[in-house]
């Protein structure tokens, strides 16, 4: 199976466990009204895309997050959402409305930062992603719902900052893997 297979099924199973985990807020240390699990997990999807676009380019790194996009919001149907629950529902909603939005602006803006220093990129986009995506998809999910999505936003915007600054190591780690692999994909593609 080739990485950009690899690379979409990951991105939809990051999709689905973070709408699963978005549903569950932090019971320790008070930080229930500011922070879900989702949080934790949803930075990974920036990882995925930006690598994607480092091996391939921004036009297949798109189609890694319409794939993606796919299998989550197909998985997060059957497996999170629960149709009775009117919130379960935006949730899947927001989640959709903000991935896609979100991850597209990350594959543009990688695209025009990736002939900057590394780690440039992936941060920029991270990091304008993180704040769309996490502004929206609450905005959608919880609005007038009496969740208190506002700071709820502010602590899952928190953490994926943090993480998305942690991302980095990772890949730089594999900047050098995804290269080869890219390198060898268009070598044998070509003989």
């Amino acid at each position: 199976m080739n990485l950009f297979y690899k690379l979409s099924i990951l991105m939809g199973l990051v999709v689905v466990l973070s709408n699963f985990l978005v549903q569950f807020p932090i019971q320790y240390f008070e930080l229930n009204e500011i922070l879900t699990y989702g949080a934790f997990s949803y930075p990974i999807t920036f990882l995925i895309t930006d690598l994607a676009n480092r091996a391939y380019g921004k036009i297949v790194a798109r189609k890694v997050v319409y794939v993606g996009f796919v299998i989550g919001i197909l998985l997060t149907l059957f497996v999170s959402t629960n149709f009775s629950d009117i919130i379960s529902i935006r949730i899947a909603i927001g989640s959709g409305v903000a991935f896609f939005v979100a991850q597209n602006l990350d594959v543009q803006i990688f695209d025009t930062f990736r002939k900057k220093i590394w780690y440039i990129a992936p941060l920029a986009s991270s990091i304008i992603g993180s704040v769309t995506d996490t502004f929206l998809f609450f905005l959608i999910a919880f609005y007038a719902t009496g969740i208190p999505w506002v700071t709820l936003a502010l602590g899952d915007l928190a953490v994926k900052l943090f993480i998305a600054l942690a991302m980095l190591i990772p890949f730089r780690l594999l900047i050098n893997k995804i290269r080869d692999f890219s390198e060898n994909s268009i070598t044998e593609a070509k003989n």
